[in-house]
C-alpha cells in the first residue's frame, strides 16, 4: 500500500498533487455537502467573479461538481487532455479572483481593493502558469503508459 501511494505521488509534481487532492476534496466532500445539505438561502456559486444566488446558483452547482470530478480523474490518470484545460480553468479562477475583489456585493460594498485584486490574481496566476508549462509532463506520462 505504501509503495503504491509513493508511486502515485511520484507521477506528478508535488504542487500538482495538491491540486489533485483539492479536486478530490471538492468532488467527494465539499460539493456533495454543498449540493445536498444547504438551504435555498445559502445557495451561492461564483463564476468569473460574479456571485450567483438562489436557483441560478443551484442550477450551476452540478457544473462545478463535474469540473472538479473531471479534474480529479484527469490528474489521477495524468490524462493528456488535462493540458491545456486545467490551465484554462485555473486562468478563469485568476479572472474570478480579480473581478470578485473589484465588484460590489449585494449590499453595494466593494469586497476588496485594487491591491487585493492584484495580489489575489498573482497568487492564482502561479498555478496557472505552472499548469500551462506541464504539457510535456502529461505527454510523457501518456507515452510511458503506451510503452508498457
Amino acid at each position: 500500500m505504501k509503495e503504491q501511494f509513493i508511486k502515485e505521488w511520484n507521477k506528478r509534481p508535488w504542487w500538482m498533487n495538491l491540486i489533485w487532492y483539492f479536486c478530490l476534496y471538492m468532488t467527494f466532500i465539499y460539493m456533495p455537502f454543498d449540493i445536498f445539505t444547504k438551504s435555498p438561502e445559502q445557495w451561492e456559486e461564483i463564476w468569473f467573479g460574479f456571485t450567483l444566488t438562489g436557483w441560478a446558483a443551484k442550477a450551476t452547482e452540478p457544473l462545478h461538481w463535474l469540473i472538479y470530478g473531471t479534474g480529479a480523474y484527469g490528474f489521477w490518470k495524468m490524462k493528456s487532455w488535462m493540458w491545456p484545460w486545467a490551465a484554462v480553468y485555473s486562468l478563469q479562477v485568476v479572472i474570478a479572483m480579480v473581478v470578485f475583489n473589484l465588484i460590489e456585493d449585494r449590499n453595494g460594498i466593494v469586497r476588496g481593493t485594487p491591491l487585493s485584486a492584484f495580489i489575489a490574481g498573482c497568487l492564482f496566476l502561479l498555478p496557472t502558469i505552472a499548469l500551462w508549462r506541464t504539457k510535456n509532463h502529461f505527454k510523457l506520462v501518456d507515452d510511458q503508459k503506451t510503452d508498457s
